[in-house]
């Protein structure tokens, strides 16, 4: 009657052997480490790099508990967070802007485990310490844009079809296309509802005025909206990556904003400005200057006249600042290419003046526009425009001097410093819209470090409480009921860490919860079993009745609580994201830990007895 046949035997006890390996790796803690990772994904680390790492490190009088190379990286273990900042510190100085030197945490648990797959969950935010950012993306700003780059569309458009057109100007959210004569008018509608499906367009206008206007559909408003978000989170994985940051966290919350956690970070001023930078890049013709009179578009008298107020149509008027010198300008309203076309930048030196520079490589429609266009503007200055923070600086403005291919440099630079910060924006990619820090939050190490004893010292002294107050009150069925319990927290834990999670306060907080979630199952079986006895069955037939007619109970409750976690899970973010997903594992292992494993512990010990006489239930 109670007795289990011998698959389900072994089947407990792998599981219990599974889960404990799964766990231990927990237990061993973490090196410091300090990662070294080349910044171009096409570099290989090799021997010589791990040979290089070491020696910088034994001149500067650090030395490592051992270092690990991997295809990726060189990683460097320390005891202690002060010598891990230190030797981050040398090793950033000594390899340059080639590599990224990140703060990253090691496993300390032997070879063999991690060899399987046994290793640590991640800790995150709150438990390790570091930054919370909160951004909001500008989705206007990213409809802006939209239309912007359709006004150069529209033009390349009729251009192409050699359709004539007296202009193209933007009214507010509409995109307004003159004609002369009516055939032309028609021919153009034509042409533009065929080449630009994202907008709508309709022919206006009596003879003497007649126009088609252009607004975007509501699907495309949709769609760029949503690759506005998508891109800028793209954009901020890459900033986060050159930035040297072990296992960020970068999630979209709601339809406009961005969660950005980075762990472990220390250097949070440097952090905030790389992320809070919504820099862009757009290159934009000079149609007029007073600094180069050799320069084609040489015209201090339009100079005048734009800082007088008379600012011509299709022009806006900009200060390069540089050198101590204020030079304004005309700049086309035109955008020749943005930053979405450059694939590189890297710092450098002009090999003839030795001045600082800004390598830039842009794909290939990109070259092809930049080719066109500088073919045509030679001896005239080309303005290289940085929009940070929604204020547009004219980096440099250099005269055109032969035709450009996919490949030019940015010059103008005073330090190497500019270069450096420069190329890591561009590098990272073009932000799609700009973007606002909303909300910062900081935690420091030591509070990560609190909030882990704290949360853990509540854990176990309610796991010792609940042990102690289940085994006086159903002797040995409680110590069976307790044993349960204790495999149930070692599956949870071995789950989490398979599955590698990020363990934070609020996956603590589930866990707790998960046990005395857990123990109210055998609570209900261990009083059916007592309900038995005073109905005057046998012990084996009051076990045995315990345990079945106790299932039906305990499958409802536990479906109905795991019904409220996906709910949870579907509609939570963040920290309830967390704390959803260790409360449904924590319920499935409750299922197998309460009613397999300590029915599997009871037969094995009562099971056997063919004359029972009673059983230790208090």
């Amino acid at each position: 009657m109670n007795r289990y046949p011998l698959w389900k035997y072994i089947l407990i006890a792998v599981a219990v052997v599974v889960g404990f390996v799964y766990t231990v790796p927990n237990f061993f803690g973490s090196w410091q480490a300090v990662q070294v990772a080349p910044i171009k994904p096409t570099q290989k680390i090799d021997t010589a790099m791990l040979g290089r790492v070491e020696d910088i490190l034994t001149k500067g009088g650090f030395k490592p508990e051992g270092l690990v190379q991997d295809e990726s990286s060189v990683k460097a273990k320390f005891d202690d967070p002060e010598t891990q900042l230190k030797a981050k510190e040398l090793l950033q100085t000594q390899l340059g802007d080639d590599y990224v030197v990140a703060l990253n945490l090691l496993p300390r648990s032997p070879q063999w485990l991690a060899s399987i797959g046994a290793l640590p969950m991640y800790l995150g935010l709150d438990l390790r310490g570091g930054v919370h950012f909160l951004l909001q993306v500008d989705m206007k700003a990213a409809i802006n844009n939209k239309l912007d780059s359709s006004v150069g569309d529209i033009r390349n458009a009729l251009r192409d079809k050699r359709i004539q057109y007296s202009g193209v100007t933007r009214a507010r959210d509409d995109l307004v296309v003159r004609f002369r004569d009516k055939a032309m008018q028609d021919k153009g509608l034509a042409e533009l509802e065929s080449a630009l499906p994202d907008l709508e367009f309709r022919a206006q206008g009596a003879a003497g005025d007649l126009r088609v206007v252009g607004r975007l559909k509501a699907e495309a408003i949709t769609r760029t909206q949503t690759f506005a978000l998508q891109q800028n989170i793209t954009t901020l994985r890459n900033r986060v990556n050159e930035l040297g940051v072990a296992e960020p966290i970068i999630q979209q919350q709601g339809v406009d904003r961005v969660v950005v956690q980075l762990p472990g970070v220390q250097d949070t001023t440097r952090a905030k400005d790389i992320l809070g930078r919504t820099a862009t890049l757009e290159i934009r013709m000079v149609e007029a200057h007073a600094g180069d009179p050799s320069a084609r578009d040489y015209d201090p008298q339009k100079i005048q006249q734009a800082l007088a107020g008379d600012v011509p149509f299709g022009t806006q008027l900009h200060h390069s600042v540089r050198d101590g010198r204020n030079e304004p300008l005309l700049l086309s309203t035109n955008v020749v290419i943005t930053g979405e076309r450059l694939t590189d930048a890297s710092p450098g030196f002009d090999s003839v003046s030795n001045t600082p520079i800004v390598s830039v490589s842009v794909d290939g429609q990109g070259a092809k526009i930049i080719t066109a266009v500088t073919r045509e503007s030679v001896r005239r200055r080309m303005a290289i425009v940085l929009i940070d923070r929604g204020q547009p600086e004219v980096l440099t403005a250099p005269v055109i001097q032969s035709e450009l291919g996919a490949r030019f440099q940015i010059t103008g630079f005073r330090t190497t410093a500019e270069t450096r910060d420069l190329s890591l924006l561009l590098r990272a990619g073009a932000l799609a819209a700009p973007m606002e820090i909303i909300e910062e939050r900081l935690v420091g190490p030591s509070l990560g470090a609190e909030n882990i004893r704290v949360g853990f010292q509540s854990m176990w002294y309610g796991f010792i409480a609940l042990a102690v107050f289940i085994m006086v009150y159903y002797r040995l069925i409680g110590v069976f009921s307790v044993i349960a319990l204790t495999c149930n927290l070692l599956f949870l834990i071995a789950l989490l860490s398979m599955l590698q999670a990020t363990l934070t306060l609020p996956g603590i907080a589930a866990i707790a919860l998960t046990l005395g979630m857990a123990i109210d199952a055998n609570v209900l079986i261990n009083e059916r079993i007592r309900e038995e006895l005073r109905n005057g069955n046998s012990p084996q037939a009051a076990i045995y009745a315990g345990y079945d007619r106790a299932w039906g109970t305990i499958l409802d409750s536990n479906v109905t609580t795991l019904i409220a976690g996906v709910a949870l899970f579907a509609f939570g973010s963040g920290p309830v994201k967390g704390f959803a997903v260790v409360h449904c594992l924590g319920i499935m292992t409750s299922l197998f830990s309460a009613v397999v494993l300590s029915r599997g512990l009871v037969n094995w010990w009562y099971g056997s007895r063919r004359k029972l006489e009673s059983i230790s239930i208090g």
